[in-house]
């Protein structure tokens, strides 16, 4: 199921959003507003495990589309999410290992469409991202996922450790993309594997690292070290497709 992208304001537009069932990626709230309405939204937004930011109203004012935002803005998904467990599934139909691609602090659309559409291609069975510090899935990131969004289901999950240590009682393995990791050449990619991406400036999260099985990294002969995170998943993604087809 579609939805258009909305940037919604005003506070019955708010409410009737949640209430409708509408995903809403992010709630902003004029930091410090405490009425009776902004409360109710604030517990709408609340049990429906949405990430509430308390802003400036100088911030509402910049982000705002119509100037008549009355303290609340909600930013709605472009598409659905899907849940971890139908990814499973769908390589179980197919008679595949499962093969998920899990991005740590991908903030940027342009990338998160751009993996997308890469998992797409590689035969990735879906992709996991976090509640916190990370792209939504925005209009532009759909047009940049170049259809694949259609086809490549995304979960959004509260954390990302937790649902890793989740898959790995069903028997996946993590590998992380790292520069200080195993050549990726050298690493065992096939089977039932998550490949975890970070972003490109601090990488994965130590945390989320520290539950991955193996780290692997990217042979680089130019003068820069680091590769844009889309451009990085790419590679080390048909590295697994390049394992998955040898006998």
């Amino acid at each position: 199921m579609r939805y258009e992208e909305l940037t919604i304001e005003g506070r019955n537009a708010v409410l009737e959003a949640f209430r409708s069932g509408k995903t809403i990626d992010k709630l902003f709230v004029l930091d410090g507003c405490q009425d009776g309405p902004v409360r109710t939204i604030v517990r709408e937004a609340k049990k429906h495990d949405t990430i509430v930011n308390y802003v400036a109203r100088e911030r509402l004012d910049q982000i705002s589309e119509t100037g008549k935002h009355q303290g609340v803005i909600a930013y709605a998904a472009a598409y659905e999410y899907a849940e971890v467990e139908d990814m499973l599934k769908a390589a179980e139909e197919k008679g595949e290992p499962p093969f998920l691609i899990l991005l740590d602090g991908i903030e940027d659309p342009h990338n998160l469409g751009a993996i997308i559409r890469t998992a797409n291609l590689a035969g990735a069975h879906g992709v996991i991202i976090p509640k916190r510090r990370a792209a939504g899935l925005t209009a532009t990131v759909a047009k940049t996922s170049a259809g694949a969004l259609n086809y490549t289901p995304v979960a959004k999950v509260t954390n990302l450790t937790a649902a890793m240590e989740d898959l790995k009682k069903k028997g996946m393995w993590f590998v992380c993309a790292d520069m200080g990791g195993d050549i990726m050449y050298k690493v065992n990619l096939k089977g039932p594997i998550g490949l975890v991406v970070g972003n490109e400036g601090e990488g994965v999260g130590k945390l989320v690292r520290e539950h991955c099985d193996m780290t692997a990294s990217i042979p680089m002969k130019g003068d820069i070290d680091s590769l844009n995170a889309s451009v990085a998943a790419g590679v080390l993604a048909y590295e697994i497709v390049r394992q998955r087809m040898m006998p």
